[in-house]
């Protein structure tokens, strides 16, 4: 059957619903979407604050508290022990649904009456500037962080240890240092998909290697430095030549690690591991999944970004943990059967709630914890709920409310603060033009700084205890930043300079390594003996012989990208 087009109601790009799209509709009772999948995906990104903190008053206690909340939003604002405590009820706002007027205005006014949680952090222990996080010891300023003990300047690790300026290590890492995909390694440093890799720097895609040095598609390899084999003492002697500890130096390193991974590198068109029919990016153990990305143990799912262990799940975003049946979500844990819902844990049967937790069958609600049978905070009977729900639903459906998440306007966030502007960033004027709001005054000191970047020592051997007591600035946005005790003290066990970018652009240019969450349709550029552009000379011998691959994929890498891009097939004749 041939996918139905349409066009977004929202910026007009012409999109396909698939004929596995309307089954999946029909299983939820919803209606077809009437914005493209990039524009729902920017939806849902909106309500992602994860990383922009201010302070203010916890408006229960009293004291001053780190939050995802600027002081000049309207909401009421509770610390994480006040907003997870009983001094206080939700179920007190609940109001009676008015069918003379919208559901999303009423939803709105309940929202400005529920208490929110500062920041989404649980069971952790010296770590009040971490957010979408739980269990940790120690850390800062990380975001997606578990289980995790002296993490810094980190994102998405489970679990971590000594580790800072990290982009989804998972599995067990320690003393590791810049690095993006890494799995169960260790005294690592600016590396890129590496697994059980130790004592590697500047390494991209290796796996089970050891002292390896600026190199590529190694697999069980020690040793080697540009891809070179050298014995244990002439490996220690040529490494000697290069002064890590240098600011300057490790600059160089870096502009070369870009170039291998653009010019000498082999890429897989994705990584795709133990899995069956899927299409995306960074998947593991998954089957019949399609358009995901940073996805493990998925099932029966499409547009899915940030998740783990979840089936039949459909246009969820950072989710995960044993969940099923779920549509048009965000930041679930352990859910079944929910729908256009936000930052909730442990429920199911809801639609259209916002921060509720351990409860079922809620409709609208906002900040429940352990309710049930709720519609906008007000409890009902078994009946009088389901019967009620299904008039609200009607009423949506005529006033062309139902079937898709939140409108921009009931975010709690500015466009600007959420990981929608970091991933699909557009003006001020468009964001305010399509509905999202813009928060005028973001969080940062700028022009305070009182040791400018050509002071600081170049050799992290001549930096002085006294830096932690002074203000930087980043080279790059101007904007001031500091550098803690814990921080100073893995440097120097690093053995790596001071950075003269601030935490956020470090964040910014790790995240401009990764490839974007698209696909676009490519063919191999295997092409016989070398691929086609001349940058890998092939040393296996290819099912297609001495002729160009003729295979096809779905690939992250854009076409007009320099590097060099294999199918699996060919991909596996030269580095497994």
């Amino acid at each position: 059957m041939k996918p139905e087009k349409r066009i977004c109601k929202e910026c007009s790009v012409e999109f396909p619903i698939e004929a596995d799209d309307i089954g999946f509709y029909e299983k939820f009772n919803v209606p077809a979407p009437v914005r493209c999948p990039e524009c729902r995906l920017r939806r849902r990104a909106a309500w992602r604050n994860e990383r922009v903190l201010y302070r203010r008053n916890c408006d229960l206690c009293g004291k001053s508290t780190v939050t995802i909340y600027s002081p000049n939003k309207p909401y009421k604002v509770y610390c994480p022990p006040c907003w997870w405590s009983d001094k206080w009820s939700a179920l007190d706002h609940g109001q009676d649904f008015d069918f003379s007027r919208s559901f999303f205005e009423q939803f709105k006014e309940l929202q400005l009456k529920v208490p929110r949680i500062a920041l989404l952090t649980k069971n952790s222990v010296n770590s009040d500037y971490t957010n979408h996080a739980a269990d940790n010891k120690n850390c800062y300023l990380s975001f997606g962080v578990f289980d995790s003990e002296n993490v810094l300047y980190s994102t998405n690790t489970f679990p971590g240890r000594d580790s800072m300026d990290c982009y989804r290590i998972e599995y067990g890492n320690e003393l590791m240092y810049e690095c993006i995909n890494a799995y169960r390694s260790y005294e690592c440093q600016y590396s890129i998909f590496i697994w059980d890799c130790a004592n590697c720097l500047y390494c991209y895609d290796c796996k089970g290697c050891s002292n390896c040095f600026l190199s590529s598609n190694l697999r069980n390899k020690q040793y080697h430095i540009l891809n070179q084999p050298y014995t244990k003492e002439e490996y220690m002697e040529k490494m000697k030549e290069f002064q890590l500890s240098s600011y300057k130096e490790r600059e160089k390193l870096y502009d070369a690690f870009l170039e291998m991974i653009s010019s000498k590198a082999l890429h897989r068109f994705g990584v795709i591991e133990k899995s069956n029919d899927v299409s995306g990016n960074v998947i593991f153990n998954s089957k019949n999944g399609h358009t995901m990305f940073d996805a493990e143990r998925m099932q029966d799912s499409k547009n899915i970004i940030v998740a783990v262990d979840a089936k039949d799940t459909m246009d969820c975003y950072h989710f995960g943990f044993s969940c099923e049946l779920l549509y048009e979500c965000h930041a679930l844990v352990r859910c079944y059967d929910v729908m256009f819902t936000h930052l909730s844990y442990d429920n199911s049967h809801l639609q259209y709630c916002d921060s509720c937790h351990n409860s079922e069958n809620l409709f609208g609600c906002v900040g429940l914890k352990s309710g049930k049978y709720s519609i906008l905070n007000k409890r009902y009977d078994e009946k009088e709920f389901a019967t009620l729900k299904e008039k609200i639903i009607d009423h949506m459906k005529k006033t062309g409310e139902y079937g898709e998440f939140f409108p921009p306007g009931l975010s709690p966030f500015g466009y600007n603060e959420t990981q929608g502007h970091i991933y699909m960033p557009i003006s001020r004027k468009e964001a305010q033009g399509r509905g999202y709001k813009w928060e005028e005054v973001v969080s940062g000191t700028f022009g305070k700084e009182t040791l400018s970047s050509e002071k600081i020592p170049d050799r992290i051997e001549d930096v002085g205890d006294s830096i932690v007591k002074e203000a930087l600035a980043c080279v790059q946005c101007k904007r001031n930043y500091n550098i803690i005790q814990p921080e100073l003290e893995l440097y120097r066990r690093f053995k790596v300079p001071i950075p003269r970018l601030c935490p956020e652009c470090r964040y910014r240019r790790r995240l401009a390594l990764r490839l974007p969450r698209k696909l676009w349709r490519r063919k191999c550029m295997c092409s016989g003996a070398v691929s086609e552009n001349n940058n890998w000379k092939n040393t296996g011998k290819h099912f297609h012989g001495t002729e160009h691959c003729p295979n096809e994929f779905d690939t992250s890498y854009a076409p007009d990208r320099k590097e060099t891009v294999f199918c699996e097939e060919c991909y596996q004749r030269e580095v497994a």
